[in-house]
């Protein structure tokens, strides 16, 4: 399996799962201003969102959308946990946040890295994201993960897009439990072995 990525965006977190489940992928980088993979070829002829992730089965069969790459991986490997049994209601709970994540956080760093965002539109999106980083912190006070006592691929992706407060100019300090979280997840050895998988790529 192919899976199309750019190191730092969002395509990390499927990466991520692949390592934690133990499943081989090929990672094909793809510049996304020019809309150029690596090594030549037009990324638009391949994935006409534009947009990464883009998981490609050995069969030629794509899947876009990084929440619903995740949970197929993970669904591959059910020996993992890092999705729960189907018709459990922690699945449904991780569904939640995976929902939440893309909808409420996801989205809302995007005005932060439009140059066309005007001043305001970027302050609504950071009033949003300190909203939404409120209640993540308010629930991560007395857990170590999302949900249940186990990595979920949920974990994966807000893992992922927590990285770039860095970028966006926020100090993750203010949210304590997050920023314990953040780094608690950052030490996974499978979780560092993904971020150096994509930082490799040439």
């Amino acid at each position: 399996m192919k899976l199309y990525v750019t190191p730092g965006a969002c395509s990390l977190s499927p990466n991520i799962v692949a390592h934690e489940a133990g499943i081989p992928l090929e990672l094909k980088k793809v510049d996304l201003r020019a809309k150029v993979v690596s090594g030549g070829g037009d990324y638009n002829q391949i994935n006409s969102k534009g947009s990464v992730p883009l998981l490609q089965l050995d069969n030629g069969v794509k899947l876009t959308e990084g929440p619903v790459i995740v949970q197929y991986l993970a669904d591959q490997k059910p020996q993992s946990g890092l999705m729960p049994p189907a018709g459990s209601f922690e699945r449904y709970q991780v569904l939640e946040w995976l929902n939440f994540i893309s909808s409420e956080i996801h989205k809302s760093f995007s005005p932060m890295f439009n140059p066309a965002a005007s001043a305001d539109w970027k302050q609504g999106a950071l009033a949003n994201l300190q909203r939404r980083f409120d209640f993540a912190d308010s629930h991560l006070k007395n857990r170590e993960f999302l949900v249940g006592d186990r990595f979920s691929v949920a974990d994966a992706y807000l893992f992922t897009v927590l990285g770039w407060t860095k970028y966006a100019g926020m100090d993750l300090s203010k949210w304590p439990a997050l920023a314990a979280y953040a780094q608690r997840i950052a030490t996974r050895p499978k979780v560092q072995e993904a971020i150096k998988a994509e930082q490799s790529l040439s």
